[in-house]
């Protein structure tokens, strides 16, 4: 029996690489597991035969580390939170719900900053300060004029990533310049709206040749934090962690109880301002969904 992951699905059929051989073999599923409803997806350890005319049959999938919905994979270990500080510009608001996701899903998070020189990047550090401040890893690159790609090709290598943010930032344009033969489609930003298109559908773990394996399909495509309850949020937001212990109210949800220490922090300075409005908007975006299902 050999192990082996899961690089993608389509068909009815599973393409697993095994790592002894470094050979993919197209597989099916043993008939017991479909009974059982055991779902395989990308990223998927599992055990398989090989079979005498050199295709697979998938006997087993091993626990999984992780998995995420949109896009269906598994045993993820970093998600590349992919940025631009201009075409398209920056909406930190989406940034803070991408970073509260990836903490959610439990990945290693690095936050790349692209497109950089279209603003310098001395411009662009000073826009990011703060998130470094609090403790992200931020890489500043450009696609275009390669800049600093050999810094993501380090995040990159020997980890199973997948790359999340908003269309037209150049994430597929990022994979293909540190790795020409990926051939990912990319997406021009729209002159009228801002934004790309999305330009990758199914997913794939691609094989990276400095080691390691990335999706070709972003990540967090479902924007919901509304699984998160509402009196865990502030957990989230790491500047917080600090403070959520110094409050008057142990139940202190950091929005209108008297001495609140991260409410004191914001008024010093000490937590941006930007974020801890933002923790409000998801703080009510998640109540009204706690309500919801109290109403039955």
């Amino acid at each position: 029996m050999q192990q082996g992951r899961v690089l993608k699905a389509h068909g009815g059929y599973f393409f697993v690489y095994d790592a002894t051989t470094d050979k993919v073999y197209q597989s099916k599923i043993r008939g017991r597991l479909k009974q059982r409803d055991v779902e395989v997806i990308a990223g998927d350890k599992v055990k398989f035969a090989i079979l005498n005319d050199g295709s697979g049959i998938v006997e087993e999938r091993l626990p999984r580390e992780n998995s995420l919905f949109r896009p269906p994979i598994a045993n993820v270990e970093q998600v590349v939170i992919t940025v631009s500080i201009s075409n398209p510009d920056l909406h930190f608001k989406l940034l803070d719900r991408l970073l509260i996701l990836g903490r959610a899903a439990d990945l290693e998070i690095v936050i790349c900053v692209n497109k950089i020189d279209l603003v310098g990047i001395k411009k662009a550090r000073k826009i990011m300060e703060y998130y470094k401040e609090i403790g992200y890893n931020i890489l500043y690159t450009s696609a275009e004029e390669e800049i600093n790609l050999g810094q993501l090709e380090e995040v990159l290598q020997d980890k199973i990533s997948v790359f999340a943010g908003p269309s037209g930032v150049g994430k597929s344009s990022l994979l293909n310049a540190i790795q020409p033969d990926l051939k990912l489609r990319t997406g021009k930003v729209s002159d009228k709206i801002k934004r790309g298109r999305h330009t990758t559908r199914k997913v794939e773990l691609l094989s990276l040749d400095r080691g390691g394996w990335v999706a070709d399909t972003p990540g967090f495509s479902a924007l919901d934090i509304t699984f998160i309850r509402s009196r865990e949020l502030h957990y989230f937001f790491v500047e917080m962690l600090n403070y959520i212990n110094q409050c008057k109210f142990s139940s202190c949800s950091h929005s209108h109880e008297p001495q609140c220490a991260v409410k004191e922090a914001v008024d010093n300075g000490n937590i941006a301002q930007h974020r801890y409005d933002h923790y409000l908007e998801f703080l009510s975006e998640i109540e009204e969904k706690e309500a919801e299902w109290w109403r039955g």
